[in-house]
């Protein structure tokens, strides 16, 4: 697997997490302390994010990190 594949994996999951928790994508910028480009972008796969952001994202939707990489 690629590191653009990968990307796109847990941006997927992010985006599934928050669509399934009714949350909008700015406001889980906004619980996280992000732009809402930088989320667009890690929703989208095109960035490469840190173990800290993918806490801070577990965090901000209340779901375990284990769900934001399920599927790699």
């Amino acid at each position: 697997m690629t590191k653009e594949e990968l990307q796109i994996i847990i941006g997927n999951n992010i985006k599934k997490a928050r669509k399934r928790k009714n949350v909008s994508a700015q406001e889980l910028a906004s619980r996280c302390n992000f732009e809402k480009s930088t989320m667009s972008r890690l929703e989208a796969g095109n960035t490469n994010p840190t173990i800290l952001t993918l806490y801070k994202i577990s965090q901000a939707l209340g779901i375990k990190m284990e769900e934001i990489v399920e599927g790699i």
